[in-house]
Formats: C-alpha cells, sequence, structure tokens
C-alpha cells in the first residue's frame, strides 16, 4: 500500500520522512490552516522534502474552467512535474475539471467522496485517484470501510485505472481494516503514522535484546 502523509506540517514531515517509507504528501485547506502557513511556503517546503513524490494541492475555485486555471498555475508555479496531482471535489463543475485537467496531462486526485458511486463517476472522469472519507463516513453511520471495498471491487470489475486514496482516519485500526479492503493507498496525518507501527510488545522485545546481548556482541563496528 502506498503511504501518503497528510499534513503540511513543515517540522513534523521532516521527522516522517527520516524513517518512513512515505511517497507523498496531500493538503487542503484546513491542513494548511492548523500548519500555520501560506500554501507558497507549505508547498514549496514539501516539494524540498518529498523529491519525486507526490504533493496533492487542492483546489478552491468553484467554477470548471477556474478549477482548470488553478491546477495548471500551481503546477507552473511551483514547477512540477508528473508528482503533481490537482485535487478536485466530487461535484458537477468538479467533474467538468477533471476530464479537461486529464486532457491536459495533469493529475488528478477526486476528493471529498462518500460513496461509491461518487468514485466510480470521477474514475471514468479520468480521475487516478478517487479519495473516500473513511472516518466521516462512520460518523454518520454510514460504513466508511465498506464503501473503501465497493470502490476497490469496482475499480477490478470494471478494469479501470484509478486508485483509491482513503482519507480521514481515527484510528490505526481504520487503516489497518482499509488496507484489507484493498486499498492501494491511505493518506494519514503525523500521530496515526507513528502510532502505526508502535506495539508494547515490540518495544519489550528490543528492550530484552539489548539486555541479553550486553557482553556477548564482541564485534567493533
Amino acid at each position: 500500500m502506498i503511504y501518503m502523509a497528510d499534513t503540511a506540517d513543515l517540522e513534523e514531515l521532516r521527522k516522517l520522512y527520516s524513517f518512513f517509507p512515505l511517497e507523498g504528501v496531500t493538503t487542503n485547506p484546513t491542513i494548511l490552516l492548523h500548519s500555520g502557513y501560506k500554501l507558497s511556503v507549505a508547498i514549496e517546503g514539501i516539494q524540498e522534502l518529498v523529491g519525486t513524490g507526490m504533493v496533492h494541492v487542492q483546489m478552491i475555485s468553484g467554477e470548471s474552467d477556474d478549477m482548470v486555471r488553478e491546477a495548471k498555475k500551481y503546477r507552473s508555479y511551483f514547477d512540477f512535474g508528473d508528482n503533481f496531482y490537482a485535487k478536485i471535489p466530487v461535484t458537477a463543475n468538479g467533474y467538468r475539471a477533471m476530464r479537461i485537467l486529464k486532457d491536459a496531462g495533469i493529475n488528478v486526485t477526486a476528493t471529498a467522496i462518500f460513496t461509491q458511486q461518487q468514485a466510480l463517476v470521477a474514475m471514468k472522469a479520468g480521475a487516478d485517484f478517487v479519495a473516500p472519507y473513511v472516518s466521516r463516513l462512520d460518523n454518520i453511520s454510514s460504513h466508511g470501510i465498506e464503501v473503501v471495498g465497493d470502490i476497490v471491487e469496482n475499480i477490478a470489475l470494471y478494469g479501470l485505472n484509478g486508485k483509491v486514496l482513503a482519507a480521514s482516519f481515527k484510528t490505526v485500526d481504520q487503516i489497518y481494516r482499509v488496507s484489507m479492503a484493498g486499498a492501494h493507498s491511505a493518506t494519514i496525518g503525523p500521530e496515526l503514522l507513528h502510532q502505526l507501527i508502535k506495539h508494547p510488545m515490540t518495544d519489550i522485545g528490543v528492550k530484552q535484546f539489548e539486555i541479553d546481548a550486553e557482553g556477548l556482541y564482541d564485534i567493533e563496528f
């Protein structure tokens, strides 16, 4: 599964990129607000960290043509290559913008997805990634994991090229379940990324190794 960091906190991203095999970063206006950075500063900093990794940037325009202009501007302003993904919401104008952007050779991530049909239509419109909001679906008793599984099944059933980018998590268990449901990728906040690789039994085992190794490892390095 492809792991991405759902944050614009540059300090936290530096820590994560020092050890976690991330393949990209996702952003949106709310994430930028929490980071304290404006778009120009945040994306420039993210680019330095991810290198050729993916960067997903949210469009804030409401009209199709404006979304297209916005995406093209960001791609040129930051001198992006094929690692740039324009995040487009699954609205009527968004679907139109997806087609135009794909025809222009720009990658698209369809976002704010809450149903299997929204995702299916987005992939038919050319979206490379579709981002269902797992925890938000669970909050309204709509079973986010099942929605992810349905979208994954559709991709296989219809031979689509899109990938599921599962988003909006509150627990490590949700991440585990979307991975078992076949999600191709997940974008996860820093706190959960740290929790994802932790287990108390691992800590106990490592500590015991250190104790048992005392006086036995006699080769200098």
